[in-house]
């Protein structure tokens, strides 16, 4: 059975997340997206995990659904900061956490409540060496997955450029064997990620890390398995994904490096040119994932790379009719588009070309350059999205023309 799952995002209760990010529009637009499985986030938050106690119930697959409705199924996650000194450097890492059920998360945020405030938000932000974090972790419980989140991205990521590490036995020492997997994070792709060596030896998975309904499953994972927690939960362990569902990385915010107030954007070839220094402010860029992946790459030819790169539905609509994605019109087009064709998922990877046609030539030629990854991409850099174009220059005015007296 093919299942699709996003196992990170963040509720009401974190900061700069859309206040809709409750139980009810999450399982709503899950559905909507044609996600199977999804993360709660933030179970560490307490007003958020006493919601999770009272709406959600343990079904027979061993997920959890919402007590009152007909409901996707959720999986207990969450999100944790780690910022401290270790060998006179700074360390900053985020980590995602999957408990088999509520009442492990509960332990989980006795123990850390002891020592810190969970009430501050959703992403708790803890002076915990990452190695005695997973240490306390696995004292709870072996059946907690640990993973680290977006693994590139520069202040945050195992592997970014100002976290601190430059390999996971520096970060989790002798513990290192119980990471079983890395979230390639929106800036990346597995591609990317597999000419290292420690990626290559762990699942790749990748999730959305949603702060507003829009954008659950704009990253996602896809299994071929029985619809059972443990049977998902073996397949992350075993690195036995059928696929993942990636961003274009270039998109991500942190994809080159630069300066966003500088407006400097540099491939890493630029980079190297001005030695890692701004050419506008004489201070070091920020480097993104591309450098970093070029520095701890050993370069080894990869044969096993599956993954789909998508860009959101509605992007592509709001392309097509010249406007943003979230404005009416757009949003027509869109419920227009999922009641003919069931979710967001089937429409970008399944659905026959040609009937979407029937409903729209000008987005079926969207969805179809999107499928073939004939796109035009400004790279992000420095916290700054990139930019994706479907229609170029002759193109745009073509598209724009036959809409028009459509």
């Amino acid at each position: 059975m093919r299942l699709i799952a996003d196992f990170h995002i963040h509720s009401k209760y974190s900061r700069a997340v859309s206040s809709k990010m409750d139980l009810e529009e999450i399982s709503r637009q899950g559905k909507i997206k044609g996600i199977d499985i999804i993360g709660t986030g933030d179970f560490t938050h307490p007003l958020w995990f006493s919601e999770l106690k009272n709406k959600l119930i343990l079904d027979s697959s061993n997920f959890y659904i919402l007590k009152q409705e007909d409901s996707i199924k959720f999986i207990i996650s969450g999100e944790i900061s780690l910022i401290y000194s270790k060998l006179n450097k700074i360390r900053k890492i985020h980590l995602i956490l999957i408990c088999p059920n509520l009442e492990t998360a509960g332990k989980v945020n006795q123990k850390l409540s002891e020592r810190y405030n969970l009430k501050s938000d959703g992403r708790p932000i803890l002076g915990l060496d990452a190695k005695e974090f997973l240490k306390i972790i696995l004292d709870i419980s072996k059946d907690i997955l640990v993973i680290p989140a977006h693994i590139m991205t520069p202040w945050f990521g195992l592997y970014g450029s100002r976290s601190g590490f430059d390999s996971i036995t520096e970060c989790f020492e002798e513990l290192s064997e119980y990471i079983y997997a890395y979230e390639t994070g929106l800036s990346a792709n597995p591609s990317m990620l597999l000419k290292m060596k420690e990626c290559r030896e762990r699942t790749l998975l990748s999730n959305s890390d949603a702060h507003s309904p829009q954008k659950l499953g704009r990253e996602a994972n896809v299994f071929d398995c029985d619809f059972d927690y443990n049977s998902i939960i073996k397949k992350i362990k075993d690195n036995d994904l059928l696929e993942t569902i990636e961003f274009y990385p270039e998109e991500g915010k942190y994809f080159n490096d630069g300066h966003r107030n500088c407006n400097v954007n540099f491939s890493p070839e630029e980079t190297y040119k001005y030695n890692g220094i701004c050419p506008v402010c004489g201070k070091p860029l920020v480097l993104g994932v591309l450098n970093r992946v070029n520095k701890l790459s050993d370069f080894k030819q990869v044969s096993k790379c599956n993954f789909k790169s998508l860009v959101p539905l509605r992007e592509i609509i709001g392309e097509v009719l010249g406007l943003g994605a979230l404005t009416k019109a757009v949003d027509k087009e869109y419920v227009k588009l999922i009641e003919e064709f069931k979710s967001e998922f089937n429409i970008l990877l399944y659905e026959n070309i040609l009937n979407i046609e029937k409903v729209d030539k000008t987005i079926a030629l969207a969805i179809k350059k999107v499928r073939e990854g004939d796109l035009q991409i400004i790279p992000g850099y420095d916290g700054e999205f990139g930019k994706v174009k479907i229609f170029g220059g002759e193109e745009r005015k073509k598209q724009s023309l036959q809409q028009t007296l459509l």
